[in-house]
């Protein structure tokens, strides 16, 4: 996996996250402010990585369960979905959505559970998000302080629910790469050639993978 795909899929996470409307849940604290969304979702999740760090050592498969309740309900799963499956979306059912909506949802949920194993306590700068009256998609700059090596820049993309003040992370740009871009490409063609419920059945397996570390040790064989 090249360095700017490794970024691409671990970053976003130790940043705070691509996925939920969920967020809409009465148990999950709203934000009309998207710079302090984001600073206070990303304390937290780090606050309980490391309060539970006894539990991940004996079961990786514990950082699924802090991705979904730290970070799904902020990050918009549906949209994403939907982007990746664009114009293609004209000719599937609202069930065969939905599924893959889910599907989507748990591939990345254990993509960025892995993605989660590589943290070790980056400093993260967010810049105060602009908002303008009526805007319904904004970015937010951060930056990626890692001691001994140059600071990397990642941008979000997130977009105001509808009928409400409140936001939620669609997407993520680093070096120029957005994540859900790649994803578009990575399975677009692969819906239209062979149709979202094959998809979605080959998200669902690849969902079931263990987690485990994204990034193998460099002086690892093989």
């Amino acid at each position: 996996m090249s360095k700017t795909l490794l970024k691409l899929v671990w970053l976003p996470v130790v940043l705070m996250l691509n996925l939920g409307s969920v967020a809409q849940a009465a148990d999950v604290q709203q934000y009309n402010d998207p710079s302090k969304m984001m600073e206070a979702v990303a304390d937290k999740t780090f606050r309980r990585i490391a309060a539970d760090q006894a539990i991940i050592q004996k079961d990786l498969e514990h950082l699924r369960v802090v991705v979904n309740e730290e970070l799904v309900p902020y990050i918009d799963t549906r949209y994403a979905a939907f982007r990746v499956i664009g114009n293609y979306i004209k000719q599937t059912s609202e069930q065969d959505r939905e599924d893959f909506v889910k599907a989507f949802t748990d591939y990345m949920v254990g993509t960025y559970a892995g993605a989660f194993t590589q943290y070790k306590n980056q400093k993260v700068i967010i810049e105060p998000a602009k908002v303008g009256d009526g805007q319904k998609i904004i970015s937010i700059k951060t930056r990626v302080v890692d001691p001994g090596k140059p600071d990397i820049n990642i941008e979000f993309k997130l977009r105001r629910v509808k009928d409400s003040e409140n936001w939620l992370v669609f997407d993520m740009v680093a070096e120029g790469i957005s994540l859900l871009d790649s994803k578009r490409a990575e399975l677009g063609s692969m819906i239209r050639q062979q149709g979202l419920p094959k998809v979605t059945a080959l998200l669902l397996e690849k969902a079931k993978a263990p987690v485990a570390p994204l990034i193998k040790d460099s002086n690892a064989k093989g």
